[in-house]
């Protein structure tokens, strides 16, 4: 039996809106939603949430974030989600209120004791999904209290704050923009290694 605080959405519930979003059920949507509702049992939150209390980063996108999201009502769309991609299966949940985070990952032995909880589990993949629905939470999570090393408020900034970079022209929002000697630029004019594209010869009409 999985503990959630009152008015909060049930495992299965949570899941079913997880599924209708990708066609499907899988293990790591399952994790997510899992994460979800534990941090909000430790953060002493109702979630998944109305409000925008609840900032939480995810460490790798995919079906485990819309997991989080489902769970937790956070969504990049709304900036309370924030993608820190380090290729894990992991994610930070912050009380924007009291400043209190914790970070939540699977168990390392989660995935051998999946077995156990699903012994009848045509493959290892179904075991996984079935197990991971009904495994408490000290088989299957490893939760630790932590401090972020950002400002959290410069994060999510202010609405309405805007800028120009002046290499560019675009219009740069969230208060984004890196200034030096006095010129105001975009993280891809001010760091070059930043950049994730760059111009091709090719034009449009080709």
């Amino acid at each position: 039996m999985i503990e959630t605080i009152p008015g909060a959405l049930s495992l299965d519930d949570i899941l079913e809106r997880a599924a209708a979003w990708h066609r499907h059920l899988c293990p790591r949507q399952v994790l997510g939603a899992r994460m979800g509702i534990l941090a909000g049992r430790l953060l002493s939150l109702e979630l998944p949430q109305q409000n925008k209390r609840l900032y939480t980063f995810v460490e790798t996108d995919g079906c485990f974030a819309d997991g989080v999201s489902a769970a937790t009502g956070c969504w990049l769309g709304r900036r309370t989600m924030r993608l820190i991609d380090h290729g894990k299966v992991a994610a930070t949940f912050v009380d924007t209120h009291t400043r209190r985070a914790v970070r939540i990952r699977p168990h390392p032995q989660a995935r051998t004791e999946a077995r156990r909880y699903a012994p009848d589990a045509k493959t290892r993949w179904h075991a996984y999904l079935a197990a991971y629905q009904i495994m408490p939470d000290d088989v299957l999570l490893e939760a630790q209290w932590v401090e972020l090393t950002l400002d959290l408020d410069r994060l999510i900034s202010r609405p309405g704050a805007r800028t120009v970079c002046h290499r560019c022209g675009e219009e740069i929002i969230n208060e984004r923009e890196v200034t030096r000697d006095g010129t105001i630029l975009c993280r891809g004019c001010a760091f070059e290694e930043e950049r994730y594209v760059r111009s091709a010869m090719t034009r449009l009409d080709q």
